[in-house]
């Protein structure tokens, strides 16, 4: 019976403690002080596409302009106060999976509506 019995230490790896079973997810998650930062960008990118549509700027560049900036809130929204960034890789992959279809799908449809009018 001393033969078949397993010890402590074969199956936690140590003797005493629990078994360290290595991680591919990290652990990190954000504190207020990250918060309260990302929330402070996210007003001043607010606060400069307002301040976009007021100027009298060109229609063709405070365009591209109000889109980029949209993307960036976008993205930090969903890496930060969704925890996209502390999640699985799988699912960033699909985040930008989806980014590039809806990317080109729109380019698509505004291509197309260009043609179908001209």
């Amino acid at each position: 019976m001393a033969d078949t019995e397993i010890s402590e230490q074969d199956v936690t790896g140590q003797e005493g403690g629990p078994a360290q079973v290595p991680s591919e997810e990290p652990t990190h998650h954000p504190s207020v002080g990250e918060y309260v930062e990302i929330g402070a960008i996210l007003a001043v990118l607010t606060a400069l596409e307002v301040a976009l549509y007021y100027a009298n700027i060109a229609p063709s560049i405070t365009i591209p302009m109000l889109i980029a900036l949209t993307i960036a809130k976008f993205i930090l929204v969903v890496l930060w106060f969704m925890h996209l960034r502390f999640d699985s890789k799988v699912f960033r992959r699909f985040l930008w999976a989806g980014m590039v279809l809806a990317g080109l799908l729109y380019t698509a449809a505004i291509v197309l509506v260009g043609i179908a009018a001209g």
